[in-house]
């Protein structure tokens, strides 16, 4: 078990990540186009897709007034028993980097491994577009994915979502949006060493100073980019939502390493507080964004993750046919 508070400590890095540190990009936010253009096409972790067969772009309407919303719909590479079910897929950046398109081979990946249709959201991003800009984008996808499963050949009872770091963040809030307003209902969410809490005050967070490719100064940067002064209220931030009831199963994971390490263990024991079943999966030796590298640690991360999203959306099969 690896408890909140412990220690990150220089020198216990995995061994299959040791003599990769170096791969991992340097980030710097005071100047955010400068970063992008830095990180433009740099991905540690590529996987070629094999099939030659990109993913299909649609653009959707958003919230009134705001521009349409991109989606990068992959699809499985088998033909196989419709409806399938169907994961969100919203991809990190602390907000402000990264597009839909850097997870194309991921994300075929996790459509052949689930045998899912994978929707990744092209989110607008800060500081051009701060919150609730991208909650709502993410909140649309899912409202769109729903509302079309039919011409999608999905089973509706079987939607997951699914995001990483930031793209946590943006998975969780929508759950929650959705549950709270009455929407779609989703039968997983999958938070990957999440971003929950703006106020980085864990004890993981104050020790984060040194820490591989995600800081705790990075993190604080990132919540100022993304907020820019808006007022919080409970729904803005997962951590401090003052009801977690009814919340889908959730497949959460965190890393030894990791500034964030702590909020994601405190999120997972409020969940299992409100009696969501919580799959908590601690990588020990772990940094953040290890899962991008090209190792035995990442790649079982990355199996562990499909394992549990298959075995979640399987359970939710109303055997309706499209």
């Amino acid at each position: 078990m690896m408890p909140e508070g412990g220690m990150i400590v220089p020198g216990t890095i995995h061994p299959d990540l040791e003599h990769l540190v170096d791969e991992m990009p340097a980030l710097d936010l005071s100047d955010v186009p400068a970063m992008r253009l830095a990180l433009d096409g740099r991905a540690p972790r590529r996987v070629e897709d094999a099939s030659g067969t990109g993913p299909s772009l649609v653009e959707i309407d958003g919230p009134a007034g705001s521009p349409r919303v991109p989606l990068r719909i992959t699809c499985p590479d088998a033909a196989g028993a419709r409806p399938r079910a169907a994961i969100i897929e919203i991809h990190g950046g602390g907000f402000v980097l990264g597009s839909a398109a850097d997870n194309d081979a991921a994300n075929r990946e996790l459509a052949n491994a689930t045998d899912a249709v994978v929707v990744s959201v092209d989110y607008r991003l800060a500081p051009e577009h701060p919150h609730p800009a991208a909650v709502d984008d993410c909140y649309a996808a899912l409202l769109w994915v729903a509302g079309r499963h039919l011409e999608l050949g999905i089973d509706p009872a079987r939607i997951g979502i699914l995001g990483a770091s930031a793209g946590a963040y943006l998975a969780a809030t929508t759950a929650l949006r959705a549950r709270d307003q009455g929407g779609p209902a989703l039968a997983c969410q999958a938070l990957l060493e999440p971003v929950l809490d703006n106020r980085c005050d864990t004890t993981s967070m104050q020790q984060g100073t040194d820490t591989v490719f995600w800081t705790g100064a990075l993190a604080e940067r990132s919540w100022e980019l993304f907020l820019a002064g808006n007022r919080l209220d409970s729904r803005t931030i997962p951590a401090r939502h003052p009801n977690l009831t009814g919340l889908p199963p959730t497949y959460l994971t965190v890393n030894e390493l990791d500034p964030l390490r702590d909020e994601g263990l405190r999120y997972a024991e409020r969940l299992r507080t409100a009696a969501v079943p919580v799959d908590l999966r601690q990588w020990h030796g772990t940094f953040h964004g290890f899962t991008m590298l090209d190792t035995a640690i990442s790649h079982t991360a990355i199996e562990a993750l499909h394992a549990a999203m298959s075995v979640a959306l399987a359970a939710q099969s109303t055997g309706q046919t499209a």
